[in-house]
């Protein structure tokens, strides 16, 4: 028995290494650039025993897309749960923890903006269940803004999270951090709604 109790740990922290150098590899080389004996072959296995965490390759890239939406989703509740400020302070603070997350954090982090549903079509369900459900986050904040009745929440919603995962794209160390990028990111917002709201008072009749 104690034999049997020591032999879980191993096979979990394979799982766990399979998993972190697939996402590696997803990143660096995409999900259809990257083959299964490529991810065997880095973590020290067979191509057939690799199949005996996961049936598939689609079904490990949902493993890795999940951790990726968990650590995310964690990094944000924190923030909240932290920051008992308005709607807008909120958003701000949401947005922080996302940038945070995608620039300082693993290649888990990664793999949700460098993967797209599209790319595994075997997969798209599973993944797009997955983002929707870490979108929500996003969805109820923005819904708690002050804004104009003819607004549309899901479109800035939308906005917002594309904007914040392209920064990975062109963003350089040494210069915004994920602070000053979210206070950015909001305060541009705000102005963009205060402005609309100018434009419609001075037509008003």
């Amino acid at each position: 028995m104690a034999a049997h109790a020591k032999l879980k740990p191993q096979v979990n922290n394979r799982r766990d290494l399979v998993l972190e150098i697939a996402a590696g590899f997803f990143v660096r080389k995409g999900f259809n650039g990257t083959s299964i004996r490529d991810i065997a072959t880095a973590a020290g296995m067979l191509p057939g025993s690799l199949y005996y965490h996961f049936p598939s390759k689609e079904a490990l890239l949902v493993a890795v897309f999940e951790e990726g939406v968990a650590r995310i989703s964690a990094a944000v509740d924190a923030a909240l749960a932290g920051c008992p400020g308005g709607a807008w302070d909120r958003l701000q603070a949401a947005c922080e923890a996302h940038l945070a997350a995608l620039l300082e954090g693993s290649d888990f982090a990664h793999v949700i903006v460098r993967v797209i549903p599209q790319d595994a079509p075997g997969a798209a369900e599973e993944l797009v269940k997955l983002r929707n459900a870490y979108e929500t986050k996003f969805a109820a904040l923005v819904a708690a803004l002050p804004m104009p009745t003819d607004a549309n929440p899901s479109l800035l919603r939308l906005m917002l999270i594309g904007a914040l995962n392209h920064v990975p794209l062109w963003y350089r160390e040494g210069g915004e951090t994920p602070s000053s990028l979210a206070r950015r990111f909001i305060a541009n917002l705000r102005f963009a709604q205060d402005c609309s709201a100018t434009r419609k008072e001075e037509t008003w009749p």
